[in-house]
């Protein structure tokens, strides 16, 4: 099966992309997804980060208070390194698990660091979602009513724009309207088949 890793900055609409995949019955393994049930209330990864990160990083029902430890780890670099230290191998594995499972021509993995994480999940192929910073911090502050000072650091904190371009196997580009942007997945998709069915055929 062609696995595709789909990534892209904060705000660059990987998540809308993603579903327009779906709708042509494409699997999709989001790392955001996993994440978030990896460290809720009773998961390991959740005792493990109240254990290093403090308890005051959980809620009084013993949930995740993201907002504060998305704080912590965004104002300093080392919390930032030994958050992903806990998270990373969970979640990669889990995808490991997830794709393995899955009975299709080729799936989209959704990672948002995937070109930034040092031991990324093996894919096939990058999809790259990319729109100027500008339009990022604009989405981000409509949908996560951050400051553009908050927003500004997590793009800092990220690979630049032009380094995930010259990585990347293939780019969306999702500054247009939606019907440009469904036209693109359409045609990636297409690709897509013909390439799993290339591969199958000379497996």
């Amino acid at each position: 099966m062609l696995k595709i890793g789909l990534t892209g900055g904060i705000g660059s609409g990987k998540s809308t992309v993603c579903q327009l995949f779906a709708e042509f019955g494409v699997p999709i393994v989001d790392a955001d997804l996993i994440a978030r049930q990896l460290v809720e209330p009773g998961q390991p990864a959740l005792l493990v980060i109240a254990a290093s990160f403090g308890s005051q990083m959980l809620n009084q029902d013993g949930s995740l208070n993201r907002a504060r430890l998305r704080d912590a780890v965004f104002a300093d670099a080392d919390k930032k390194r030994e958050l992903d230290g806990i998270m990373h191998p969970l979640v990669y594995e889990k995808i490991a698990a997830d794709v393995s499972a899955l009975t299709a021509d080729y799936c989209v993995i959704a990672v948002p660091l995937l070109l930034e994480s040092k031991n990324a999940y093996a894919v096939d192929r990058v999809l790259l979602i990319d729109c100027p910073v500008d339009a990022q911090i604009e989405r981000v502050i409509a949908r996560d009513k951050l400051t553009r000072q908050q927003v500004q650091a997590i793009i800092d904190s990220q690979m630049s724009r032009q380094e995930r371009l010259s990585k990347a196997d293939d780019v969306i580009d999702n500054i247009a309207g939606p019907e440009q942007l469904a036209e693109q997945v359409k045609r990636l998709h297409n690709s897509y088949i013909l390439l799993a069915t290339v591969r199958t055929q000379s497996a």
